[in-house]
């Protein structure tokens, strides 16, 4: 039985302005899945995670939330289902990772109901999932580019919705804090969450991702399991790169290798036979 989908895509054309990105676009987001979006550059993945995060609204067809139209809801009915970490965030000047961490918990806030316990709680509990408890107090301006990262995550979490969007979360990260937070992602995927990330590195999504959605040209190339996705004709018609896909020594997922262009064809070398061993002529 294929897993539910509340969030969908439906027919949708989206894009900026008066440029069109993507046309006719239809795709689903399996409830409970850790999802990747990947492809080129200008594919159109970020179009399509902001249009399903309702920060686009599609000039044609529609995005719907449990069935029923994104842009209907109110907007803090959204920001109670729906959290979104975009390409880019800016903190305030001089704010404290604390006090930014807070701020995702005003979907729950209004004149009537400030701040409770459950804010405090659901704060304190996401410093605790990044890892970010003894930085509490420190300015934001103050912390490496991965605390920072972890920061923006821990807002989100603290917002406390079933699904998390998240538009390349791992750009401008080294490698070993892109690790980092892919597993901080996948434990949150575990207790229960939606992920649906835009991610450029194929091997980190088949690793970590079990649901694909792959894009070229504004459109859908395809969508599915790593393994029954990734393979190195996708890769060649999708990314123009010719590769060897082979599973991953450590996961077993599928894991891209791309050929070297120079490299001139390798012939076996025949192994030599001692003298002694020889047969006689």
């Amino acid at each position: 039985m294929k897993p539910q989908a509340r969030l969908v895509a439906q027919d949708a054309t989206i894009g900026y302005d008066r440029r069109t990105i993507s046309q006719n676009l239809s795709v689903a987001i399996p409830d409970g899945s850790f999802t990747a979006i990947i492809g080129p550059n200008g594919c159109g993945k970020s179009t399509l995670l902001r249009a399903l995060a309702r920060v686009l609204t599609p000039t044609a067809g529609q995005v719907l939330l449990d069935g029923k139209a994104i842009h209907t809801y109110k907007a803090k009915e959204v920001a109670r289902q729906l959290g979104l970490l975009p390409q880019t965030s800016l903190a305030p000047e001089g704010i404290r990772v604390a006090d930014l961490i807070a701020r995702g918990r005003a979907p729950y806030q209004n004149l009537f109901q400030q701040w409770r316990s459950s804010d405090e709680a659901a704060v304190a509990a996401a410093l605790e999932a990044t890892r970010l408890t003894e930085l509490s107090g420190q300015l934001v301006d103050e912390l490496s580019g991965g605390q920072r990262q972890r920061v923006w995550v821990a807002m989100l979490l603290a917002q406390d919705t079933p699904v998390m969007l998240l538009d390349e979360p791992t750009t401008f990260l080294d490698i070993a804090h892109q690790y980092e937070l892919m597993e901080l992602l996948r434990t949150f995927h575990d207790e229960g969450k939606t992920v649906v990330t835009v991610l450029h590195d194929l091997n980190q999504a088949a690793r970590y991702a079990d649901h694909l959605i792959v894009m070229r040209g504004g459109e859908i190339v395809t969508t599915g399991a790593p393994d029954d996705v990734i393979d190195a004709e996708l890769v060649e018609n999708v990314f123009g790169l010719k590769a060897l896909v082979t599973p991953d020594p450590v996961t077993g997922t599928p894991s891209v290798i791309p050929l070297d262009p120079r490299a001139v064809a390798v012939r076996p070398v025949e192994p030599s036979v001692p003298a002694s061993l020889e047969s006689p002529r």
